[in-house]
C-alpha cells in the first residue's frame, strides 16, 4: 500500500480522532467528582476540552511531517535532530495556542499568569505529547511498508506461478500434438478411409486444445477431458489395434468435477507409449474416476500392466514420458497451492500407477 493511499490516509484520519476522543473521554474520568453531581460533570468536560485542544489540532499536523521525515530516509542522528527540534516547536505551539485562547476568553492577564505558571510543565507535557504521536504514525508508516512488501512479494510469486504454468501448459501441448500427428501419417499410408475418420477425431482434439488455450480456461469438467482422451485412444487404437485394451471404472457423480485441461492425456500416453506399445502382445490401461470419502476431492487413477520399474529409481521413471509427469507434478504444485497431490507405484513386471487427488470448489 502506498504511503499516499488516500483511502489509507482516511483511516488513518479516523483512527487518530477516536484516539483524540478516548484521550478526552479518559481526562474528564479522571476529573469527574461523582460527589458533586451534574455540575462535576461539566466542569470535567470543560477543563478537558481546554486542556486538549491544542494537543489535538497540533497533532493533526504531525502525519505529514512524519511521513515527510520517513520518505527522507534520514540517518539516526539527523532523525533524532529532526523529532527534536520538531518536539521542541510542537511545546512551544501549544503554549502559543492556550495563551491564545485564554487572551479571547478571560483577558491577557489570566493568560499571562497561567503562561508563566505552566510554562515549564506544558512544554514538558509537550514533549512527551509530540513523542507519543509521533511514535504512533511512524508505527502506522512501518506497519504500512511491511504490508505492502508482503502484497509485491505475494503478486511477484503469482505472477512467477501464472508464468510457470503456462510455460509447463506451453511444454505439454506439442508433447501430445506432434505424437499424435505423426500416427495419423502414419494411418494415411495404409488405410485412407480410417486416417480420414482419425483426422476428424485429431480435428476434435485440437479444437479442445486451442478453446482451453484461447480462453485461458484453468479448469475444464471432467467430462470434457475424458471425450478428449477417448479421441487420442480411438487414434491410437486405430495404430495398435488389439493390442490396446483399455478398462474404464468412472464414477457418474464425478463427470462434471473440474480438472486442469490436458490432466490424463499425458498419462495415458504415458502407459501406452511405455506399458502397452513396447511389448509385442500389448497391454492394459485401465481409467479410474471416483470420489475420495475421506478426503472430499476428486480421485483419478491412470494405470498399466507394463514392464514398470524400480521404486528406487522413480526420479528417472518419471522422465521416461519425457516432461509429462514431472510437468505434471510442478503444475499440480503451482495451481493448487499444494493441495493437490500426486502419487506414482511401480514395480519390476507390475506395470505403473499414476494417483491423483483433484481438490474441488466448495
Amino acid at each position: 500500500m502506498h504511503p499516499k493511499d488516500p483511502a489509507s490516509t482516511t483511516r488513518v484520519t479516523w483512527a487518530y480522532v477516536g484516539g483524540c476522543v478516548l484521550a478526552w473521554l479518559l481526562h474528564i474520568l479522571a476529573n469527574l467528582d461523582t460527589q458533586r453531581g451534574t455540575w462535576s460533570a461539566w466542569e470535567a468536560i470543560y477543563q478537558a476540552t481546554w486542556a486538549l485542544w491544542p494537543a489535538a489540532l497540533l497533532g493533526a499536523l504531525l502525519f505529514p511531517w512524519v511521513r515527510w521525515l520517513d520518505a527522507r530516509a534520514l540517518s539516526l542522528p539527523a532523525l533524532v535532530a529532526a523529532h527534536t527540534g520538531a518536539a521542541l516547536l510542537f511545546g512551544a505551539a501549544w503554549q502559543l495556542l492556550d495563551f491564545a485562547g485564554l487572551w479571547l476568553a478571560f483577558g491577557p492577564e489570566h493568560a499571562g499568569a497561567n503562561l508563566r505558571k505552566a510554562l515549564l510543565s506544558r512544554e514538558i507535557v509537550g514533549l512527551v505529547v509530540y513523542a507519543g504521536i509521533a511514535i504512533g504514525f511512524t508505527a502506522v508508516l512501518q506497519a504500512r511498508r511491511a504490508r505492502a512488501g508482503l502484497i509485491a512479494a505475494a503478486q511477484a510469486e503469482a505472477d512467477l506461478a501464472r508464468a510457470e504454468l503456462a510455460a509447463i501448459t506451453g511444454k505439454l501441448n506439442p508433447h501430445f500434438l506432434f505424437n499424435t500427428l505423426n500416427s495419423v501419417i502414419v494411418l494415411t499410408r495404409k488405410d485412407p478411409q480410417r486416417a480420414e475418420q482419425a483426422l476428424h477425431q485429431f480435428s476434435d482434439m485440437l479444437r479442445y486444445v486451442l478453446a482451453t488455450q484461447r480462453e485461458a480456461k484453468d479448469r475444464v469438467s471432467l467430462q470434457d477431458e475424458l471425450d478428449f482422451v477417448r479421441n487420442y485412444l480411438a487414434l491410437e487404437s486405430l495404430r495398435l489395434g488389439p493390442r490396446l485394451q483399455v478398462d474404464w471404472s468412472l464414477d457418474p457423480d464425478t463427470l462434471q468435477d473440474e480438472v486442469p485441461p490436458l490432466t490424463l492425456q499425458p498419462l495415458v500416453e504415458n502407459a501406452i507409449v511405455h506399458g502397452v506399445a513396447p511389448r509385442k502382445q500389448g497391454g492394459r490401461v485401465g481409467i479410474v474416476s471416483e470420489r475420495d470419502a475421506a478426503e472430499g476431492v476428486l480421485h483419478l487413477c491412470v494405470q498399466d500392466d507394463g514392464a514398470g520399474c524400480d521404486p528406487s529409481k522413480l526420479d528417472a521413471a518419471e522422465g521416461r514420458s519425457g516432461i509429462g509427469l514431472s510437468a505434471l507434478r510442478r503444475r499440480f504444485a503451482l495451481d493448487f497451492g499444494g493441495r493437490a497431490r500426486m502419487s506414482i507405484s511401480t514395480a519390476p513386471d507390475a506395470g505403473f500407477r499414476v494417483d491423483l487427488w483433484i481438490p474441488q470448489p466448495a
